[in-house]
């Protein structure tokens, strides 16, 4: 390994144990600020989801908007060190992550979409929004393509690209198509990490478990500040899991939600690999596909074909224990994310 490259392992090893220190340091002010102004989790009970009211009762009132920890962390962090970096660039530039080619944009949509997410779990805390509380998924859906549409032009125009990598096939040309999955790859992504934050660690397990794939994806392509940002990211989110497995202090929320899922589909096209994502995160693929399967079954055939979805929900509903169906999920996507990253590497290999 170049001196260059073990720096940078250096330089993500120390980022990632920082992030976690500064998380979990100020978690208890973040618990008891939400405890103390009751920012309690609403669960629906409209009569519209007897299942999920039913198995989901006891976990009324718990604190939401947890997903904090990790954004303002994961700010926080960045810009302290590009801070210092300009107070001091012989001192601290080489810990500066924080550049125009790789980190602006996972960044910026980060926060926004966080902040997003912020307000929709204050619409469901406050009862307003929805018949349940909230942003409905129309409204929600349409948030995601307004963020997804700045992520897209900033790839088609603004970097210029035009291609998608096709893995064992190599690049192909799409053109203006590549605004449109740009597009696509970002509003999936966000859906579909939403349905999956359902039950206590499953969205923070399977995320931390994919973000760390895409560490290891942008390390091997040279991405160093990329690879930085999300051990930064990743471990704001182990002090999260910390106090969210099983019996969960407090939800991710839709702040977090919503932000880690656009970031993560950012990633994918930042480093070229969205025909990849759905092997890497194939966890989020079932849960989003089984509540797309189940609206299209009650509305052309009148029928359902899960107890309650996203599918851990039915995995609920049929006996398994809430911790049994989450580590369950994490192993699956463990086993995914190993098959992925065999097949990056793979690809990578000169024929």
């Amino acid at each position: 390994m170049s001196t260059v490259a073990l720096f940078a392992v250096l330089r993500i090893l120390l980022l990632a144990v920082l992030s976690f220190a500064l998380a979990m340091a100020w978690n208890s002010f973040l618990v008891d600020f939400l405890s103390r102004r009751r920012f309690g989790k609403h669960v629906r009970d409209s009569g519209e989801t007897p299942v999920f009211s039913s198995l989901h009762k006891d976990k009324r009132g718990t604190p939401t908007m947890g997903g904090m920890l990790i954004w303002v962390t994961t700010a926080a962090i960045t810009g302290i060190f590009w801070l210092l970096a300009a107070y001091s660039p012989a001192l601290f530039g080489t810990l500066n992550f924080l550049t125009r080619a790789e980190t602006w944009l996972p960044l910026g949509a980060l926060i926004a979409a966080a902040l997003v997410g912020l307000v929709d779990d204050l619409l469901n805390i406050w009862g307003r929004g929805a018949v349940s509380g909230g942003l409905s998924i129309r409204h929600r859906l349409l948030l995601y393509a307004v963020i997804a549409a700045v992520g897209a032009w900033w790839f088609a125009w603004k970097l210029g690209w035009d291609s998608v990598h096709i893995p064992l096939y190599g690049d192909v040309v799409i053109g203006w198509w590549y605004a449109l999955l740009a597009f696509f790859v970002i509003v999936a992504t966000a859906f579909s990490v939403n349905e999956t934050d359902g039950l206590d660690g499953l969205a923070g397990g399977v995320l931390l478990i994919v973000l760390a794939a895409y560490a290891v994806i942008s390390f091997a392509q040279d991405r160093y500040d990329l690879a930085a940002f999300i051990a930064v990211i990743e471990g704001a989110l182990l002090a999260f899991l910390w106090f969210n497995i099983h019996p969960a202090k407090y939800f991710m929320g839709d702040t977090g939600a919503m932000s880690l899922g656009v970031v993560v589909g950012i990633l994918a096209m930042l480093t070229d690999t969205p025909l990849l994502l759905p092997l890497l995160g194939i966890v989020l693929v079932i849960e989003s596909s089984s509540v797309i399967v189940q609206l299209l079954s009650k509305r052309l055939f009148g029928r359902k074909i899960f107890l309650s979805t996203p599918i851990h929900h039915h995995f609920e509903a049929i006996g398994w224990p809430e911790p049994q169906i989450v580590m369950r999920l994490w192993l699956v996507t463990g086993v995914s994310v190993m098959l992925g990253l065999a097949l990056f590497l793979i690809d990578r290999v000169p024929l």
